[in-house]
C-alpha cells in the first residue's frame, strides 16, 4: 500500500464525493448523497486555502480541507476552518490521519493562517480523542449545539512561527525533524471543558512542546489571536524567555455596541453594529422571527448563517429604517433597510459582486409552503432535503414563484426574484442581482397569521383527517387542526407503573407501565446517544442555550456531572441550581408529571426523554395548531407543541406542556442513528411542567 498526500485536482470531485457517498459517516452528509458537480462547486464557495487528497493507487481514500468559510461560519483573520476530513474505514489504524493532519498545518504556517478551526462530533470518541492529542483546545461552547458539534482550535503553528526567530539552531533542527503533533504536544484529556484560563483579565490557553530535548512554552491570548509569552527550556533545565514575532495579520476585536432599532406594526427590526446581521423579532413570537446575514463587500467573506466575522460598518438612520455601508479599500457595499406595513425591504448596490446572504426564518412550528404548492411541516429533511453540510447541494427556487410559511401568530411570505437556493426548509441562501438601476432588491413579507387562511394564497384551509399509523411511514400528511390523541386509557387495566430514578443516571433509569417499556436506557454503562457521548439515563434534565440561538442552538443533553437525590423521585444538581422532581399516581390512567425547577439558570431548561421505540416509528404532533402524522426516518428535526410516539410494542406515548404551562413551552423531536431523542424545552427562570401518559392508541377527542 503506496499512499500519497497531494493537492486537489481538476477532476477529483467525482471520485471524492463517491467516497463520500460510499459512507454514512462522511464529515458531510446530504441526504441523497452528492454529486462531483455539487462537491466542486462547494470548494469553490468556501474559499478554499488548501484541499488535501490521499490516494492509494490511483484511488481517493482521505481527503482535509482548510477554508475560509464553510456556510455556517466565517473564519477571522489569520484562521482557517478544517472540514471534510475524512478517511475510509479500511485506513484509518494506519498513518494517512496524521500525515494530512501534520501537511495541512504545514501549509498554514507558509501561508501566513495560524490558527486552525475545526468542528468534531463529542461523541464520536476516536476523532475527539485524536483532535485533542495533536494539540487541539477549546475556547467557546464545551458541549454540542444543535449542529451537533463541538468547534476546538488549534494554536500551535502560531506558536511556532511567533518564536520560531528566536529559537536558535538546535532547536530549530528539532523543529525540522517534526513528523507529527501527536509527538510535540502535552496531552489533554477529552473531557467536555474549557481549556482557557483567565489571566490578568485576559483570555489564555497554554501550551507545552516538546521538541528533542528542548522544551518550549507559551501562553495565548485567544481572543487577540497573539502568543503573550513564550519560553524554552534546554536538556539542563535552562530556560530562557523567548523574543515574539508578531502573526502577519490584525484580528479586529468585537466592539458590541448596542443594535440599531426600528419597527412598525408589532415588527421590531434590530441591526447588529458589528457585523450588519439583520433580525427580525415580532410579539407573539420567542426569539428572532427572522435573521438575514450582511452580504460583504468581499464576495469570498460572506458571514456565516452561525456566526460573522467582524467588520467596519457606518450605520445610519433613514426614514422607517437604516443605511448601513462597508467600504474594502476601492470597493463599497450599501444596503438600505426599510420595515413599513410589515414588509421588509433590503435594497444593495455596489461597485462588485458582494457575498452572498444566508436567511434563516425562525418559525420553529408551522407550514412550510412549497414552491409546488406542496404543504409540509416546518423542520429538517422535511419538503426540502437538509443540505446545511454542504450548500452546493441545495434546491434552486425558480424565479416568479413564492416561498411561505406559516406559523402560529405570525405568516411569512418570500417573492423570488433573484437567485435563492433552499439549504432547508428554513434556511435560504441568496444572491444578489443588481436591476436595470443598479440595485438588487429583496423582499419579505410579515403579516399576522389567521389560523383559518392559507399563508401562501389567503384561501380557507381544508381540515384533512387522513392520519395512519404504520410506523414505516416516511412522507408526512396533515390531519388538519382537528385534534388526534390518544385513547385516555391505560396500557391493561390494573397494570402496575414503575420508575426508577437514579442519581448516578442524573435521571430516570426504567420506566414501565405494567409490561410496557417506555424508556430505553444502557444504565448502569454509559453510552452516545447522537451528538451526547454520556447517555445513561431514559428520562434527564439539562440547562441548554437558546432554542433560537444563532451562534449554536439548542444542545443535545450532555448532562451536569453531580446530582443528589431530595427523596425517590426528585434530584438537585447543586452546582447548576436545577431541581426536578415527577409525580407518578398508582392509577396508569393518568400521567405522570414532571416540574422542574431552575431559578437561577440563564439557560433554557430541557427534559429529555429517550423513548423505547422500533429503529423507525410513527409520530402524531400538534404544529401551530396543524395535527401532522410523519414516519421518524422521514425528519431530523421538528418543533411542536404536543406530541405522540408509538412505543415498540404498539403503545403510544404521549408528551405535552401540563396544564397552566408558559406558552413558550414546546417540544423537539430529533432522529438519531442512536434512536428517537425528544426535548421538553422552557425558557430560562420560569419553572416548568410537563405531562407524560402511556395510552393504548390513539383515537380522535
Amino acid at each position: 500500500m503506496s499512499i500519497t498526500i497531494r493537492p486537489y485536482q481538476e477532476g477529483d470531485a467525482h471520485d471524492i464525493a463517491a467516497l463520500y457517498n460510499r459512507h454514512r459517516d462522511n464529515p458531510n452528509p446530504v441526504a441523497g448523497g452528492i454529486t462531483g458537480d455539487e462537491l466542486e462547486r462547494e470548494l469553490a464557495e468556501r474559499d478554499t486555502g488548501t484541499f488535501l487528497v490521499a490516494v492509494d493507487g490511483g484511488r481517493v481514500v482521505g481527503t482535509f480541507g482548510l477554508f475560509h468559510n464553510t456556510g455556517r461560519r466565517s473564519a477571522r483573520a489569520g484562521e482557517l476552518i478544517a472540514d471534510m476530513f475524512f478517511v475510509a474505514p479500511a485506513y484509518r489504524n494506519g498513518v494517512i490521519t496524521g500525515r494530512l493532519f501534520t501537511e495541512a498545518v504545514e501549509w498554514m504556517v507558509q501561508s501566513g493562517c495560524l490558527v486552525l478551526r475545526l468542528t468534531v462530533n463529542p461523541a464520536n470518541s476516536v476523532a475527539f480523542k485524536l483532535y485533542r492529542r495533536v494539540g487541539c483546545v477549546s475556547v467557546g461552547r464545551t458541549v454540542p449545539g444543535e449542529d451537533g458539534n463541538v468547534e476546538l482550535h488549534n494554536y500551535i503553528p502560531l506558536v511556532l512561527r511567533s518564536v520560531f526567530a528566536d529559537l536558535g539552531p538546535e532547536v530549530r533542527s528539532a523543529l525540522g525533524g517534526l513528523n507529527s503533533f501527536g509527538t510535540v504536544t502535552e496531552a489533554r484529556d477529552d473531557e467536555l471543558r474549557s481549556d482557557v484560563r483567565l489571566v490578568d483579565g485576559v483570555r489564555t490557553v497554554d501550551y507545552h512542546l516538546a521538541l528533542g530535548e528542548f522544551r518550549i512554552t507559551a501562553s495565548v491570548d485567544v481572543d487577540r489571536g497573539a502568543v503573550r509569552e513564550a519560553e524554552v527550556t534546554g536538556p539542563d533545565g535552562t530556560a530562557r524567555a523567548l523574543r515574539l514575532t508578531e502573526p502577519p495579520y490584525h484580528v479586529r476585536a468585537p466592539r458590541r455596541p448596542e443594535p440599531h432599532r426600528f419597527g412598525s406594526g408589532g415588527l421590531v427590526c434590530e441591526v447588529d453594529g458589528d457585523d450588519g446581521t439583520l433580525s427580525v423579532l415580532a410579539e407573539g413570537h420567542h426569539g428572532p422571527l427572522f435573521v438575514s446575514t450582511w452580504p460583504s463587500c468581499r464576495a469570498d467573506r460572506p458571514a456565516g448563517w452561525r456566526e460573522g466575522e467582524p467588520r467596519d460598518l457606518d450605520i445610519v438612520a433613514v426614514e422607517n429604517g437604516v443605511r448601513v455601508t462597508e467600504r474594502c479599500g476601492e470597493d463599497e457595499v450599501v444596503g438600505t433597510v426599510t420595515l413599513t406595513e410589515g414588509t421588509l425591504r433590503q435594497d444593495f448596490a455596489f461597485t462588485s459582486r458582494p457575498g452572498r446572504i444566508f436567511q434563516t426564518v425562525g418559525l420553529r412550528q408551522g407550514t412550510f409552503v412549497h414552491p409546488d404548492g406542496e404543504r409540509h411541516p416546518i423542520g429538517l429533511g422535511l419538503g426540502v432535503r437538509d443540505a446545511s453540510e454542504a450548500v452546493a447541494a441545495s434546491q434552486v427556487v425558480p424565479a416568479g414563484t413564492e416561498l411561505a410559511w406559516r406559523g402560529t401568530s405570525w405568516g411569512i411570505g418570500l417573492p423570488v426574484r433573484e437567485p435563492v437556493r433552499l439549504i432547508h426548509s428554513a434556511l435560504l441562501e441568496r444572491g444578489l442581482a443588481a436591476g436595470q438601476d443598479g440595485v438588487a432588491r429583496l423582499r419579505t413579507d410579515f403579516r399576522p397569521a389567521d389560523a383559518r387562511t392559507d399563508a401562501r394564497t389567503g384561501a380557507a384551509t381544508g381540515t384533512r383527517t387522513d392520519t395512519r399509523s404504520d410506523a414505516g411511514t416516511d412522507a408526512g400528511t396533515e390531519a388538519g387542526t382537528e385534534a388526534v390523541r390518544p385513547a385516555r386509557t391505560a396500557p391493561k387495566p390494573g397494570a402496575v407503573r414503575r420508575l426508577e430514578l437514579t442519581a448516578s443516571a442524573a435521571g430516570v433509569t426504567s420506566w414501565k407501565e405494567g409490561t410496557t417499556k417506555v424508556l430505553r436506557s444502557p444504565y448502569p454503562r454509559t453510552r452516545a446517544f447522537g451528538y451526547n457521548p454520556r447517555w445513561s439515563a431514559g428520562m434527564w434534565v439539562t440547562a441548554e442555550n437558546s432554542r433560537f440561538g444563532r451562534a449554536s442552538g439548542l444542545g443535545w443533553g450532555v448532562a451536569p456531572a453531580a446530582w443528589e437525590e431530595k427523596h425517590p423521585l426528585g434530584l438537585f444538581a447543586p452546582r447548576e441550581r436545577i431541581g426536578w422532581e415527577l409525580t407518578a399516581p398508582e392509577d396508569t390512567a393518568e400521567p405522570v408529571r414532571a416540574d422542574i425547577q431552575a431559578p437561577d439558570s440563564e439557560e433554557e431548561i430541557v427534559l429529555w426523554l429517550t423513548p423505547n421505540t422500533a429503529r423507525e416509528t410513527t409520530v402524531l404532533l400538534d404544529s401551530a395548531g396543524t395535527r401532522w402524522e410523519l414516519g421518524s426516518a422521514g425528519f431530523r428535526q421538528i418543533w411542536a407543541t404536543a406530541a405522540t410516539v408509538r412505543l415498540a410494542d404498539g403503545h403510544w406515548l404521549d408528551v405535552r406542556p401540563a396544564d397552566g404551562a408558559c406558552p413558550q413551552a414546546e417540544l423537539v423531536l430529533r432522529t438519531t442513528p442512536s434512536g428517537l431523542l425528544i426535548g421538553c424545552v422552557s425558557p430560562a427562570r420560569r419553572p416548568s411542567a410537563w405531562q407524560l401518559a402511556v395510552h393504548s392508541g390513539p383515537t380522535r377527542s
